[in-house]
């Protein structure tokens, strides 16, 4: 069949599109490259260079026709949400209009989307489910939440199926320590450059740290789903950044060093996710424990 991957030379786009090819389907690509890498892009996959913001977007997907479309692509960093607001909001809530619209004008299957668990912000919850309240701390978490409403309101009113994975802490090979990187990318790149890791706080804040093999697993799920939903894709554990720092130590084979700074503006404190209707509705579950998938993104960088 045919799909789009938008973001499909970033981290966790470029590992479902190799994905999607290994079960034959004909995959196009739309990344700016503004964070994803060209050696990524599976050699299999049409790549298209394209702002998602551009009206060739629209054009394009229309031609094309596909029966599926996962949008991957966003402005992801936290850290720079908070510097340029609005470029942030052009990148997530513009651009997913945009995809919108050409799905809506080409009619396709379905729509996947690629949420995050930035948009509850600090719920106080030990577990968090999909009912909880989200009320996002960041600009980042703040543009997903609202791309999310307008796909809702997108099948609403046009029809347009739909499925939302908000992911946890996505992690594992080709992510990178800048932009989207998250913690264990950043410490990995820390160690190959032999200088010591910055700890953001007391070290105790926790994630739910997913494997992005089981992220891929996840999204082609939700594609043979017919439910319109809204789902959490995670591991329902929690790990803090210290435990982390303690895996680690157990695989490299110098001493890790370690310092603490100060909070980051916008960091959640804990975020751990319910995945248990992923796991009813998809027929999905990860594989991955946190121990392994360190190994394998360890492996990566060495």
């Amino acid at each position: 069949m045919k799909v789009i991957v938008t973001g499909g030379a970033g981290f966790i786009g470029s590992h479902l599109v190799d994905a999607l090819i290994d079960r034959g389907d004909y995959v196009h690509v739309i990344d700016n490259l503004s964070s994803g890498k060209i050696h990524h892009i599976n050699p299999s996959a049409k790549f298209h260079e394209i702002e998602l913001t551009s009206p060739k977007v629209i054009d394009l997907i229309d031609k094309i026709k596909p029966e599926y479309v996962f949008h991957l692509a966003a402005q992801a960093d936290v850290s720079k949400s908070t510097l340029f607001p609005l470029e942030d909001l052009k990148a997530n809530v513009a651009g997913t209009v945009n995809i919108l619209e050409a799905c809506r004008v080409s009619g396709v299957k379905k729509i996947i989307f690629s949420s995050t668990s930035a948009v509850y912000g600090n719920t106080g919850s030990e577990m968090i489910k999909e009912d909880t309240i989200a009320s996002p701390i960041s600009f980042y978490g703040l543009s997903k939440l609202t791309a999310e409403y307008y796909i809702k309101l997108y099948h609403e009113s046009f029809s347009i199926p739909y499925t939302i994975l908000r992911y946890g802490n996505v992690y594992g090979p080709r992510q990178t320590s800048k932009g989207e990187g998250g913690v264990i990318a950043v410490f990995l790149e820390k160690l190959k450059n032999k200088e010591k890791l910055k700890v953001n706080g007391d070290g105790l804040q926790t994630r739910d740290f997913i494997y992005v093999g089981d992220v891929v697993s996840a999204n082609i799920a939700a594609s043979n789903s017919e439910v319109n939903a809204t789902m959490q894709i995670s591991t329902g554990c929690s790990t803090s950044v210290l435990q982390l720092i303690d895996l680690i130590k157990q695989i490299h084979p110098l001493p890790v060093e370690y310092y603490h700074s100060h909070d980051r503006f916008g960091d959640i404190k804990h975020s751990c996710l319910d995945n248990r209707l992923a796991i009813k509705t998809l027929n999905w579950e990860p594989v991955h424990s946190i121990g392994e998938g360190i190994r394998k993104t360890y492996q990566s960088f060495h």
